[in-house]
């Protein structure tokens, strides 16, 4: 299976939104997201992100990028600012959890969210030889990760219930990139997430 730059989460993501909508991306990176959704879906997109040579790499790309840091909220914008608020497997390095989801919902009608499970197969598997697992969806040792959180499916399901808001489509991947309909939490890499909230 052949997907977008490497990445299959984007393919889903670029799935998820219309043309022409207003998409905001946060930690951005060099753009290559935004840059995929404005050539194939026509957006208008934004980038937050908090690394130097990211900003610089994202404007190479043509992109519209802030420096900004994630963990004290997004201020700078306003409410319902956005259609779309995009949250690339970056979840799992912030600290303040509930805090960016609700941003995310303040500013956008809607979140997506994509994040590695923790409790894939493999993960588990490496867990129990002993060691921290290495992959495709978690692909830094355990001493040089900027992860700070390491959870779940479940776990998240159950954290988006707390906070009340609705999960509107939820995508299951594999390292490969294939889409996982059974065991998800047990056979799925990689989760992406949309989300909205009652308004």
């Amino acid at each position: 299976m052949t997907h977008t730059l490497g990445r299959p989460d984007f393919d889903l993501i670029a799935a998820w939104i219309k043309p022409g909508h207003r998409v905001l991306d946060l930690g951005c990176g060099d753009g290559t997201l935004l840059k995929h959704l404005i050539d194939t879906r026509g957006v208008q997109g934004w980038g937050v992100e908090i690394e130097d040579a990211n900003i610089l790499a994202a404007i190479r790309n043509g992109i519209n990028v802030i420096q900004g840091n994630l963990e004290r909220g997004l201020d700078e914008f306003a409410d319902q600012a956005f259609d779309h608020v995009v949250l690339s497997r970056t979840l799992q390095t912030v600290r303040h959890t509930e805090g960016i989801l609700r941003e995310m919902l303040r500013v956008g009608r809607e979140a997506v969210v994509s994040f590695p499970n923790f409790a894939y197969w493999k993960n588990l598997r490496s867990v129990l030889d002993g060691r921290m697992p290495v992959s495709e969806d978690l692909p830094y040792q355990w001493y040089d990760s900027p992860n700070v959180r390491f959870f779940t499916l479940l776990d998240f399901e159950a954290l988006c219930n707390r906070m009340g808001l609705i999960i509107r489509e939820r995508s299951v991947l594999d390292e490969e990139g294939n889409p996982v309909t059974h065991e998800v939490n047990f056979l799925g890499s990689l989760a992406v997430y949309r989300l909205t909230q009652n308004r």
